[in-house]
């Protein structure tokens, strides 16, 4: 299908399709997963159907396994700028499994975990079922875009933190952070001898020309200190097929995972091998047409907020297909996404989800046909107060 075709879809063939986004709350436009609705690439399509076809649902084999490395070094190289070698590469189901797995043998049991907010639900259950404590520091509101609170993070690590998460570009601001916000974290982490869990899965989708500088790239000591988590899942929309990819450079690091990570590399998704690897290797032209897509929608979603939130307070995007809207003028406070669920009919996520710092805040998802993102905005717009 083409995006012309994807962008003819109605709520109801998003239903009909299934998938929590569009079927938890089936009386709602649902806008709280991060994925989209427009597909995936023609190579992937491919990928996955040959597989079908020949009924190949087996276990994977190492040399399978494999060539996600030397797919995935290939676009880090072309895209990144960034020359990993494939062995340093790991597959896993999912991101968050890398994190399970920094938390078990990468970083120190029960030592507090730093992370700065607004920042992805999940990552504040999954550390307290590891029983972390979970230090949040806030970024900083600076210009069009978000800054780290650098103070706040070395007080964390000389209170005793010894892991720092960071997501870049992030969810849910979609900030592309540069090499000079970067610099100085590395400086902290090694003075205190910590580590930096990297998730960069929204790297692939970057708008206005803008690079991601992968973290572990800065210096030798960010890649010592840094295992680094990605995934071909949002860029190609394929995380139902669970293949991510965890990248070490540290060589201690690579050995430890040899014996650690093996049975978490077995419950790699088998299609989700073969669809990663057709993204990496053919799927490189159709990401740039839906790049240049969502921009169009993140300028539509500009738009809309003006005519429908004239309130709200916006920061564009420079990555993702995530919009963090500050809707605090309005005074729904407490349970912004019960109250908008309740009275609009729409599915978001509330921003104390993000962090405690964020009530009053709100996520969607502009990946969705434009007609449907503009009955949602519309319908937020009558909910709210005038």
């Amino acid at each position: 299908m083409s995006f012309e075709s994807w962008e003819a879809l109605t709520p109801a063939d998003l239903r009909r399709r299934g998938g929590a986004k569009w079927t938890t709350y089936p009386d709602a436009l649902g806008t709280f997963i991060a994925e989209s609705d427009f597909g995936t690439a023609p190579a992937v399509d491919r990928a996955v159907r040959e597989r079908v076809e020949h009924a190949s649902f087996g276990y994977s084999t190492k040399a399978e396994r494999d060539a996600v490395g030397t797919s995935f070094s290939g676009w880090a190289a072309d895209r990144l700028r960034w020359h990993v070698e494939p062995a340093q590469v790991g597959v896993l189901p999912e991101v968050l499994t890398s994190l399970e797995l920094m938390l078990d043998h990468f970083s120190e049991p029960g030592t507090p975990v730093i992370l700065p907010t607004p920042a992805y639900m999940p990552f504040f259950t999954l550390l307290r079922d590891h029983r972390r404590e979970v230090i949040e520091t806030p970024l900083l509101r600076e210009g069009d875009g978000w800054m780290f609170d650098y103070e706040a993070i070395e007080g964390a690590f000389a209170a005793g933190a010894r892991l720092f998460m960071l997501v870049n570009p992030a969810n849910p601001t979609g900030t592309v952070f540069t090499r000079e916000q970067l610099l100085p974290l590395v400086d902290i982490v090694d003075r205190h001898g910590g580590r930096v869990w990297a998730d960069e899965i929204h790297a692939p989708i970057l708008f206005d020309g803008r690079t991601h500088v992968p973290y572990a790239s800065l210096s030798e000591a960010a890649a010592a200190h840094t295992v680094t988590a990605t995934s071909a899942s949002k860029g190609w929309n394929i995380p139902g097929l669970k293949c991510s990819q965890i990248v070490f450079t540290n060589p201690a690091d690579r050995t430890l995972w040899r014996r650690a990570g093996r049975w978490r590399a077995h419950t790699v998704g088998y299609l989700g091998l073969f669809a990663t690897i057709a993204a990496y290797d053919e799927g490189r032209e159709w990401l740039d047409e839906l790049t240049t897509h969502l921009q169009g929608h993140r300028a539509l979603l500009g738009e809309l907020i003006a005519e429908h939130l004239p309130r709200a307070r916006h920061v564009p995007p420079q990555a993702t297909y995530l919009a963090w809207l500050d809707l605090r003028d309005y005074g729904i406070t407490g349970g912004l996404q019960s109250y908008l669920l309740r009275e609009a009919g729409v599915a978001g996520t509330d921003g104390l989800l993000c962090g405690r710092d964020f009530d009053g805040f709100y996520r969607i998802n502009f990946a969705t046909p434009a007609t449907i993102l503009e009955e949602l905005v519309a319908r937020l717009g009558r909910a709210l107060p005038a």
